[in-house]
């Protein structure tokens, strides 16, 4: 058995797992286009068609197409982390399966627990913007939803001194149907090929090509002026705001970590799973500068604190057809995300059940459909009622947070594992190398993955501890409630059912 002062910090024996990996009997059929056809169709979703308009309007004003660049420089450093490492382990679980190998058990699960927040709120957040796009589309066939049901509870609300959140009498149900709805179909099972992928692919991106054609002949330059509008404060506008917008655009860009798992099934992961993933990072990243320098050219981006910025756009246009479209386009990219984002959070959830540190229900499987359908139906219940509640904003930045935290986590995890199982087999190698410091190996890509990590959720931190000290508390209360609940529930319950520490103590 593992010693007292170490019982946080056992891993899970990397032979185990690599054995797991040489026998996963997948078949290698994914190309380099398959592979950034994959990325594009998990990045394109909310970060386009719902957060550009939150950081245009609160923080980064047109420059929001400079915010987008530096959440892709973040994310294309962590890319190539989990590119090396989905190469070195590939195993279920993804970035959570990687800590517990690498880091030991404590840093597993205050990573699980992050990716549960970050999964959890960016479904939630999904749904709000497919709650914005619907009602928008439904309205202009003349069915109007109650702004009671189609509204969180809790409200933006911009004034000269920031943005402050303020309650109101409506609640989200709208959003919460969507996560119900997307629940029920992957309880009952649901198969994606990457031929249903790539449609779908098509379908979002070709929608955002036509808003980009048929906006630029509309565009007011004026629009544009001032390009990076004067600071007022915090980080409302100014330099100030460009890097609080990139940190919430961040959550833009969260899909690119699925073309890391696809590692047992690329043809060539040592070539085809960078291209892969700084494939998709650079086409997605050319897409929302272009979107973003559109709907900030067609109206003032002061009108776009809405759940459908780009639906407000296409209205000032004037072409009601090309409105439905957009619409409809956005509801499509909105809702595959939304279950693809519900189904890996499951999957994390069942990861860590199968592992004993989360209940046995999040690992129950349905006789019939062989899926884990309660813990499917909780994820989604939590996701709702976040959704109901919280308006987007808040979420996209609890998001950022959580994002954050694991990405560092997954870098610090590379250099880890270079520095104690060196001999490992790497398919992928993260360019540029590195230097050994006090026998510590520092890699180029994973220390600006941290710098670059740090950059992004350190405005968020800054800004929710400026709210809650001048008295909007909410987004501190929720994030301090989830952390203490999380470390208790691993003291009281984790810790005495680690199945880890079970087989060790049996040893």
């Amino acid at each position: 058995m593992a010693r007292t002062p170490n019982r946080f910090l056992i891993r899970k024996p990397l032979a185990d797992v690599r054995d797991d990996a040489a026998h996963h009997g997948l078949h290698r059929a994914l190309g380099p286009i398959h592979l950034v056809l994959i990325g594009i169709g998990c990045i394109i979703g909310a970060g386009v068609y719902v957060m550009t308009g939150t950081a245009a309007a609160n923080y980064a004003g047109p420059a929001v197409m400079i915010s987008f660049v530096i959440a892709g420089l973040a994310c294309a450093f962590t890319g190539l982390c989990y590119a090396e490492l989905s190469s070195t382990l590939p195993v279920s679980g993804a970035s959570y399966s990687y800590a517990y190998a690498a880091l030991g058990e404590a840093f597993a699960w205050f990573l699980g627990w992050m990716l549960m927040l970050e999964l959890g709120l960016a479904g939630s957040a999904l749904a709000v913007g497919v709650s914005g796009y619907l009602t928008s589309l439904l309205g202009d066939f003349g069915l109007h939803i109650p702004a009671m049901i189609a509204t969180p509870f809790i409200r933006p609300e911009a004034s000269e001194s920031g943005l402050h959140f303020v309650t109101g009498g409506g609640v989200n149900l709208v959003a919460t149907a969507a996560l119900a709805f997307f629940a029920f179909i992957l309880v009952r099972g649901v198969s994606q090929s990457a031929t249903i992928n790539a449609i779908m692919v098509t379908v979002k991106v070709g929608v955002l090509i036509a808003f980009i054609i048929f906006g630029v002949p509309h565009i007011d330059p004026a629009n544009w002026h001032p390009f990076i509008p004067e600071n007022q404060g915090g980080f409302t506008y100014g330099w100030q705001g460009v890097l609080r917008g990139a940190s919430i655009l961040f959550f833009a860009y969260l899909g690119f970590e699925a073309v890391a798992t696809a590692a047992l099934e690329a043809k060539k992961p040592q070539r085809d799973i960078p291209i892969g993933i700084l494939g998709a990072l650079a086409i997605a990243t050319i897409i929302y500068m272009a979107v973003a320098a559109v709907l900030t050219g067609l109206v003032s981006y002061r009108l776009l604190n809405v759940p459908d910025p780009v639906a407000v756009a296409v209205e000032a246009i004037g072409m009601p057809v090309l409105s439905v479209i957009i619409k409809v386009g956005a509801l499509t990219g909105l809702c595959s995300v939304l279950m693809v984002n519900t189904y890996a959070h499951s999957r994390v959830c069942y990861a860590m059940s199968h592992d004993g540190l989360l209940p046995p229900l999040f690992s129950r499987i349905h006789s019939r459909f062989r899926t884990p359908h309660q813990g499917t139906w909780f994820v989604a219940l939590v996701a709702g009622v976040a959704a109901a509640f919280l308006p987007i904003s808040m979420l996209g930045d609890l998001v950022s947070l959580g994002t954050g935290f694991v990405f560092m986590t997954v870098a610090i995890s590379v250099m880890w594992l270079r520095t104690t199982q060196p001999e490992l087999p790497r398919p992928f190698r993260v360019p540029f190398g590195g230097v050994r410091l006090g026998g510590m190996w520092i890699g180029v890509v994973p220390a600006l993955a941290l710098f670059f990590c740090v950059l992004m959720i350190g405005p968020v931190v800054l800004d929710i501890i400026h709210k809650a000290l001048v008295g909007e508390w909410i987004p501190a209360a929720i994030l301090g409630v989830y952390l203490c609940f999380g470390l208790a529930f691993y003291l009281l319950y984790g810790v005495r059912n680690s199945r880890l520490a079970r087989s060790l103590a049996g040893a």
